[in-house]
């Protein structure tokens, strides 16, 4: 029998992402919002797995079965770790994708060292239990936006190994290595192992 597994997102694009790597024939994968939750859940804390937690919990909360949220930060080497945390709304509270990156740049603009990393922290709340999975992808910050697939920071974005940023990669290349993908790789094992 499938499980059934609530996704505590309103993002189409994570859940398009999300539904590519689970395992369909074992989890019944639903976003929040066809449960009935539409509002935005305030994210007030302070790192990346205190704002996934915090999902995860408003979801548990309010409608029974197992939940997973996932928050993720653009941290910046020069910028000692920012937007980090604020990643979605550094720009201001409008969480506009373009205006983060054009502050992003423009906040660049007199550094050398480019260096950055996704970080995507997923909250699993499962038969009561909690847990955290990491993942991580290393790059660097493009001079410029480039390419106009994916969403948020991807235009400007170069993962290591790499001289594309995620916007201009296909999507299965982008979503073999993306930081969601690996920490979702860590829940779908921890699944299958539990």
């Amino acid at each position: 029998m499938k499980k059934k597994l609530i996704f505590a997102t309103g993002n189409a694009h994570k859940l398009g992402e999300v539904s590519k790597v689970i395992d369909h024939s074992k989890f019944d994968l639903i976003d929040m919002k066809s449960e009935g939750i539409t509002e935005d859940i305030p994210e007030t804390a302070d790192t990346l797995e205190e704002n996934a937690l915090i999902k995860a919990r408003y979801v548990a909360e309010r409608l029974d079965g197992n939940v997973f949220s996932e928050d993720t930060g653009l941290e910046v080497d020069a910028l000692q770790g920012d937007p980090g945390v604020l990643t979605a709304r550094y720009a201001g509270p409008q969480k506009d994708a373009n205006d983060n990156m054009d502050l992003l740049l423009q906040n660049l603009e007199d550094k050398d060292d480019r260096s950055a990393q996704f970080r995507a922290i997923i909250a699993l709340i499962i038969d009561g239990q909690e847990v955290l999975f990491e993942g991580i992808v290393r790059g660097r910050i493009a001079d410029k936006k480039a390419g106009v697939d994916g969403f948020g920071y991807d235009p400007i974005f170069i993962p290591e190994g790499y001289d594309k940023t995620f916007a201009e990669l296909p999507d299965d290349i982008k979503i073999s290595m993306s930081h969601r993908s690996r920490a979702l790789g860590k829940m779908v094992e921890f699944l299958k192992n539990s």
